[in-house]
């Protein structure tokens, strides 16, 4: 019976998923891009520093929503795909998203105490100074919970659920292979997403072998006789104008000392808060109200 399924499943046709990719995109932007500057722009009399800012409401909301919309995505597919994997990879998606608000939180209400994100921890004048001198491993400890844990949980098992999603996105019929106007639209919103996601993230190793094992999917699905349906050439489109983004952010930033110095190594790929506490951020005002 369960051979049955799996055959029923490869001739099932799927249509663009409009709804969801557009609800997807929205929240992406508002509740994960839009919560560091909700934070920074409504008043600080609104959100004391020693309280929840609006950003931190925003991402509750996310850590909801878009585990939501991921299983809404995941039941749409016409493959049946492995859902103890599914629930687990959601799981952890929520454990993660969860470490990262309370370390997130605390970093970006620091920018309002002159910490500056294009330096390290130890690096950082509010910082340095601090006594005891054990404070600053504490701080490092939060940045870790923040930037290395949190992501790993959070961005894992999300690339692992979209990977999933994708191997159910094959069809035999060439007229399925082709993305309606509405996919066009979202394909430019959805890919300067991902290209914050990755940035920001810092998870290019990350998004790279995803990519490149969707390509190896695709290369494999075509010997078969099978292309992609309108909802995976959105996704591998998606992915492939991301990549492009990053190497145009990259050659751009490719001499500026100050962010080398902190993003050593072979992959050099700055954060874009980083980039905009060194050059474009202005919190005097900000800082003179508290």
């Amino acid at each position: 019976r369960h051979g049955a399924v799996k055959n029923e499943d490869t001739f099932k046709t799927s249509p663009f998923h409009f709804d969801l990719w557009f609800y997807f995109t929205l929240q992406n932007w508002v509740l994960d891009f839009g919560r560091p500057i909700a934070m920074i722009i409504l008043p600080l009399e609104w959100f004391p520093l020693n309280k929840p800012s609006a950003g931190d409401y925003f991402h509750m909301a996310y850590n909801v929503i878009t585990p939501f919309l991921l299983l809404k995505l995941i039941e749409r597919s016409p493959k049946t795909l492995p859902r103890s994997m599914v629930y687990v990879s959601i799981i952890m998606f929520v454990m993660g998203a969860s470490i990262h608000l309370v370390g997130d939180s605390v970093n970006h209400r620091l920018i309002f105490s002159g910490y500056q994100h294009h330096l390290s921890v130890r690096e950082n004048p509010i910082i340095k100074n601090l006594k005891p001198e054990t404070l600053i491993d504490s701080f490092e400890l939060l940045y870790y919970y923040d930037e290395y844990l949190g992501h790993s949980m959070w961005y894992i098992p999300f690339f692992l659920i979209l990977f999933i999603y994708f191997t159910g996105c094959f069809t035999p019929v060439e007229e399925e292979s082709r993305m309606p106007v509405a996919a066009l639209l979202l394909m430019g919103p959805s890919s300067l997403y991902y290209w914050y996601l990755v940035t920001e993230g810092q998870i290019f190793i990350l998004y790279i072998f995803t990519f490149f094992a969707m390509m190896a999917l695709v290369m494999h699905q075509k010997r078969k006789g099978l292309v992609l349906d309108s909802n995976g050439l959105f996704l591998f489109y998606s992915f492939i104008i991301t990549l492009v983004l990053i190497a145009v952010w990259v050659v751009w930033l490719w001499n500026d000392k100050i962010l080398r110095k902190k993003y050593p190594g072979v992959i050099y790929i700055p954060e874009p808060w980083a980039f905009y506490t060194l050059h474009m951020n202005n919190l005097h005002a900000a800082k003179e109200s508290l």
